[in-house]
């Protein structure tokens, strides 16, 4: 009897198109990637978590209060997305993004002031309230830094992304920590196909903790930035999309990866 070798079966993507977006800044984008000493880093990209929420694809408070300071609530509001909306973290258009520096000080300006455990006080009658230890100068630590320096994206840096789903998308989001206004611009929509399994190369940017279960890297360049690390340059075995020009991973989603190791 004569075997008949099957191709590959590929699965079809929940998006049939896709959006390529670049992003303009106009003003300084400031994340704190790292922290080294007393200066704060901001890597050249834009996490895709951070444009989620931007976008108002999902929402969290202002503010935390109670059980909600303890931890991120990415799962809770990403995770409904799921063959709906995706985006990826955004990548420079140029070689590289461009960058300043700025100092900041936010030390008091009143007569009195005294440096204790990560924070200022600045009455003296309250220094015993806020004692821990028996030494003087030890005090409930407050994580807020009084004085530094940061490097932050400057102004008219530009950026692509890809989003998947439908849905009209703003003109202008705020991000970072200082919510600056970056300008959003659909370049082109196109369309996409799946690949079957096998060896491929990604020159986008993808979110390690979004990549699906089954998925084999080969190879690729680590940013390891918080909450999840990014990849670029990655060479990977698996199904794949093509997306315009760019092959991506199959079945990428907000907190795929949160089941496999």
């Amino acid at each position: 009897m004569t075997q008949v070798e099957l191709e590959p079966q590929t699965t079809l993507p929940p998006y049939q198109t896709a959006q390529l977006i670049e992003l303009w800044c106009a003003e300084p984008v400031f994340f704190a990637s790292r922290e080294l000493s007393d200066t704060y880093y901001t890597e050249g990209t834009i996490g895709n978590y951070a444009l989620a929420y931007a976008l108002g694809w999902a929402r969290s408070p202002y503010r935390l209060l109670g059980e909600a300071t303890g931890r991120p609530t990415y799962l809770e509001d990403l995770t409904p997305l799921a063959g709906q909306r995706y985006i990826l973290p955004a990548w420079p258009v140029d070689t590289s993004a461009s960058f300043r520096f700025e100092r900041f000080n936010a030390l008091s300006d009143s007569y009195w002031y005294a440096m204790t455990n990560n924070r200022v006080a600045i009455a003296r009658e309250d220094l015993p309230l806020k004692r821990t230890g028996k030494k003087p100068n030890t005090f409930r630590p407050s994580n807020f830094p009084q004085t530094g320096r940061l490097r932050m994206i400057e102004r008219g840096n530009r950026f692509q992304t890809i989003a998947f789903g439908d849905g009209e998308l703003p003109e202008y989001i705020r991000v970072g920590k200082f919510m600056s206004k970056v300008r959003v611009e659909i370049v082109k929509t196109v369309s996409v196909t799946a690949h079957p399994p096998g060896e491929y190369n990604c020159h986008a940017y993808l979110n390690s903790a979004d990549l699906p279960s089954g998925f084999g890297l080969l190879s690729f360049d680590l940013i390891s930035i918080p909450p999840a690390s990014l990849l670029k340059n990655l060479r990977f075995s698996g199904a794949a999309w093509q997306v315009g020009n760019y092959t991506l991973p199959a079945n990428l989603e907000f907190c795929g990866g949160r089941n496999h190791g």
